[in-house]
């Protein structure tokens, strides 16, 4: 069997197996009664919801990897990947917008496929347990909204892609990585003001006790920032959240209108403390630039393989081409992915630990940041006593009750 083939199929049916195995551990995992910690936050009819709620979201993911995973193996042992390169040839494009072509009719179809999934986790899972507050017309809106964006803005960074590694020779890697690098800054900075407000609005927070607050807050600790808004999170979920958007002077704090509503004035403020604690701490800039290493190592490694024609015959492949090799190169990228999200994940969390501390620390008031985290999880439906191949494999954040006994020692 060839190699890259051989590669691929392993790592995609090991990746769907450890999947199916970590739901089931994570299952077996829910405890009947509920931890002491929580006694004053969760009731006995919240406590079954929430293990419900679980249930029902890792049946549901076990469908859709299922669907996925049985569907990318069949394009690929079918022949799938070649009839559409056949078919895409026939119009005789020249080589970028052939490219372009192939890669959104992939594109395309994988959001076909991928809708009936979405609309079901919205519209039934999510109603299930009171959380979707989505319409029909916002859920075709975000569709629409999100296929635009990404037709222009993929578009533009996959025609430099391709253009890079047809035309910069051995060093097409290196200006496909500067220019990522390049974007990624500028997206980030310009998100808050051109593209979050596509999606939802957001509206300055008043002058009343919450806004003094949170900007005392920022005075003691020396924070600056452009701007506190309220954000109808509303629009789609009764879910709460808070996180900040942008950079450098252009740095905003969102504030969900459901945390709002469901937190006080301490408790917000810790929440905030926590996001801050991961400026103050350079995570934000670390994590930044971990990403930025990580982007270069695989423009690198897709460097190495792009040109490899038993990559292209793994997937029965009549031509070889830059554009096929981008997606071959990502598929046979599973298992390297895996291993780095692992090792991401458990940074992530790591760096959790270090922000609830800040939080707990500056506020003076570590009992705000854990009635927070406790509402939190009772509003979400959180599970409380996940298992831990689930949190290696998937958790950025550590579980709740482990925040919460850490923050009780300060």
């Amino acid at each position: 069997m060839n190699i890259y083939l051989a590669v691929i199929l392993i790592s995609l049916i090991g990746s769907w197996l450890l999947g199916l195995l970590s739901n089931f551990l994570n299952g077996r995992n829910l405890h009947p009664e509920l931890p002491s910690e929580f006694t004053n936050t969760f009731d006995a009819e919240t406590y079954r919801k929430s293990q419900e709620y679980a249930r029902a979201t890792m049946r549901f993911s076990n469908i859709s990897d299922t669907f996925n995973t049985a569907v990318t193996l069949t394009v690929i042992l079918c022949g799938g990947f070649n009839w559409l390169d056949q078919i895409i040839r026939s119009y005789a494009l020249t080589p970028i917008p052939t490219g372009l072509a192939y890669i959104a009719a992939l594109g395309i179809a994988s959001s076909i496929l991928s809708l009936p999934f979405e609309a079901y986790q919205t519209f039934v899972l999510e109603k299930r347990f009171n959380f979707n507050t989505t319409t029909v017309g916002t859920f075709i809106a975000d569709r629409v909204k999100g296929l635009v964006l990404t037709a222009v803005i993929g578009g533009i960074l996959l025609y430099g892609v391709l253009y890079f590694f047809a035309e910069a020779g051995r060093f097409a890697w290196l200006w496909c990585w500067g220019m990522v690098v390049s974007f990624t800054l500028a997206f980030t900075y310009v998100a808050p003001t051109w593209i979050l407000p596509l999606f939802n609005k957001f509206t300055p927070l008043e002058d009343n006790d919450l806004r003094r607050a949170i900007e005392s807050y920022a005075r003691k600790v020396g924070f600056r920032l452009r701007g506190i808004f309220v954000i109808d999170g509303s629009k789609r979920s009764t879910k709460s959240n808070a996180f900040f958007t942008g950079f450098g002077k252009n740095r905003r704090i969102a504030l969900f209108d459901t945390l709002i509503k469901g937190q006080n004035t301490d408790e917000i403020v810790a929440v905030l403390a926590h996001e801050v604690g991961h400026s103050k701490r350079g995570h934000i800039r670390r994590q930044m630039i971990t990403g930025f290493i990580k982007t270069g190592v695989i423009f690198y490694l897709m460097s190495l393989f792009l040109s490899s024609p038993g990559l292209f015959e793994a997937f029965g492949m009549a031509h070889m081409s830059i554009y096929a090799g981008l997606v071959f190169f990502l598929l046979l990228y599973t298992p390297l992915s895996l291993v780095l999200s692992i090792i991401t994940n458990a940074i992530s969390r790591k760096h959790e630990f270090e922000a609830d501390a800040y939080a707990a620390t500056t506020t003076g008031n570590p009992q705000a940041m854990i009635s927070a985290l406790k509402k939190l999880s009772a509003d979400n439906l959180s599970n409380l006593t996940p298992h831990r191949l689930t949190v290696w494999l998937e958790y950025g954040h550590p579980p709740v009750l482990q925040r919460i006994r850490a923050l009780s020692t300060h």
